[in-house]
This record gives C-alpha cells, structure tokens and sequence, in this order.
C-alpha cells in the first residue's frame, strides 16, 4: 500500500464535512426523540449502511480481523455516542461540546505518545490552536441562559473525548491490516449492539414518526456511514492523532451552515475562532507531512 499523507488529510477534512452536518440535522429532530436514541439509532442505521456495502461489493480482498481490537473500537465508539450526548445534557450544549471536542485531540496525542510515536511540537503547537479555535466557537454560541457544567457531566465529557481518541488509535491498527469498509462495518454493527440497549436502558422506549426516521437515516448514512468509512481510508495515511485533531474542521462546517442554514448569526468571536482552527490545522498538516517524509 503506497501511503499517501496528502490524500489522508483530504480525506478526513471531507469526513469533518459530513459530521458537520450533524448539528444543523439534528436540529430539526424533535424533543420528543431523546438524544440517547439519537447517538444510538444513527449508529444503528448506519450499521446498515456498511451492510448494504458489503454485500455489495462482494466478499472483502482482506477479511480476517483481529476480534479483540475490533471489539474495544466498538465499545469505545458505544461509549462516545452516549458519554457525549449525556455530557452535553448535564453541562449545556457550548460547555459540553467543547470539552468533548477539544479533549478528543489531546488524548490521542498522549496516548500516541505513550505508544512510542510522539507528535512533533508543531503538532501540538496547531492541535493547542485548532482546540482554542474550536472552543471560542463553541462558546461563542452559548446564550444567557446556559446551564452551569456539572462535574459529572464534564468528566463524562472528558470520557467521550477519551473514547474518540481510543477508537480512532485502534482503528487505525484495524485498516492498516484489513479492507477499512469492512473493519469499519464490523465496528460500527458491535457499537450498534451495545448502545441499542444502553439507550433503552437510560431513556426507555421510544416512539418514531416519519421526520424522526428521516433525519435519523441521514445521519446515520451520510454523517455517520460515509464519514467514518473516509476517517478509516484516511488512518492508513496518516496518524490517528492527527486525523482527531484535523477532525475540529467540524465546527467550521458547523458554523457555516448555522449562517446558511439555520440561518444564527454569531458573532465575531466565532468567527477568530473558525480563523485558529484553519490555522491550527495547517500547522497539523505541516507537521505530519514533516514526519512522513522523514520517515
């Protein structure tokens, strides 16, 4: 496999593309849909994405998978989906997005670390921009009547952005051996299984209408499927601290489409944030195409 950095990093700024859709589609889910069934039901859906592709390009070149990294991805994308979206509901949504977002980066750069492979400083120097790009961005949407953090929710917080940066570091071990749709889809259909439960358990059950199906089937394929099938292509590009910090070009697109879109306009804070995150993600680009051509 010729690896290709450029490509990596193209690839993933077109994954954070997807995920920053999530925001503006949830948006119109109603409040009666619990956002535990939301995380839950969108890693559903888009388990039957990597399905359906399967099944449609045939039997993968590389089939064989090592069961017990698989395993602990899908636990730790399980555990993202609902630590997330319990954080955020403990701690507000500008708090709780923040410290999910901007700690999911610094994670994988320790735990890269610890494995042996640490980042260079220019690495850091952009992650620490990106993150503080990504905060003032978040923040800047918070409103008057934003509800106090608690501390339980920011370690849940915490623990989501921990968990991203799990999966994103086991994954990557995933593609490099085996077909990424298929490691992808085996990953996606155990966290689809654990978090089903989890989130009858938590919520109870839950009645569907036609908008929640349809909002749901989007971001399960487009935001959810076709994201992380890019993310896992890209993992053999480049590292998996790097594609976690190069994914906060998420709350750009998000940014962009709340103009757009939703039609919010936030204010000039938002945008110096949206300008440090590009120029943070320039420095991770730099550095990373640095230590791939010295290696």
């Amino acid at each position: 496999m010729t690896v290709n950095p450029l490509q990596g990093v193209l690839m993933v700024l077109l994954a954070a593309v997807c995920w920053g859709t999530t925001g503006t589609a949830q948006s119109f889910v109603p409040p009666s849909l619990p956002a535990y069934w939301v995380g839950a039901l969108r890693l559903a859906v888009s388990a039957l994405f990597f399905i359906a592709l399967l099944a449609w390009r045939g039997p993968p070149r590389r089939p064989h998978l090592a069961w017990p990294p698989v395993l602990l991805a899908a636990v730790a994308m399980a555990a993202y989906n609902l630590a997330f979206f319990a954080g955020v509901r403990t701690s507000g949504v500008a708090v709780g997005t923040a410290v999910a977002v901007g700690s999911g980066p610094i994670w994988a750069g320790l735990l890269q670390a610890l494995r042996g492979q640490r980042p260079a400083a220019r690495w850091w120097a952009g992650t620490g921009l990106a993150v503080l790009g990504g905060v003032l961005m978040v923040g800047a949407g918070a409103g008057p009547s934003q509800q106090a953090p608690t501390v339980v929710g920011l370690l849940l917080c915490l623990s989501a952005g921990l968990s991203y940066a799990i999966y994103a570091l086991v994954n990557q071990q995933l593609v490099v051996a085996a077909d990424p749709a298929w490691a992808t889809g085996a990953v996606f259909s155990l966290a689809a299984l654990i978090a089903l439960p989890a989130a009858w358990a938590i919520a109870g059950s839950v009645a569907l209408t036609a908008q929640d199906v349809l909002i749901v089937s989007y971001m399960g394929v487009v935001a959810t499927g076709v994201a992380y099938l890019l993310f896992s292509h890209a993992l053999r590009h480049i590292s998996a601290a790097t594609g976690v910090t190069l994914a906060l070009a998420e709350p750009v697109t998000a940014f962009v489409l709340a103009v757009l879109v939703v039609g919010e306009r936030p204010g000039w804070w938002a945008a110096a944030g949206g300008l440090l995150v590009l120029g943070g993600l320039l420095l991770v680009v730099w550095a990373e195409l640095r230590m791939r051509r010295r290696a």
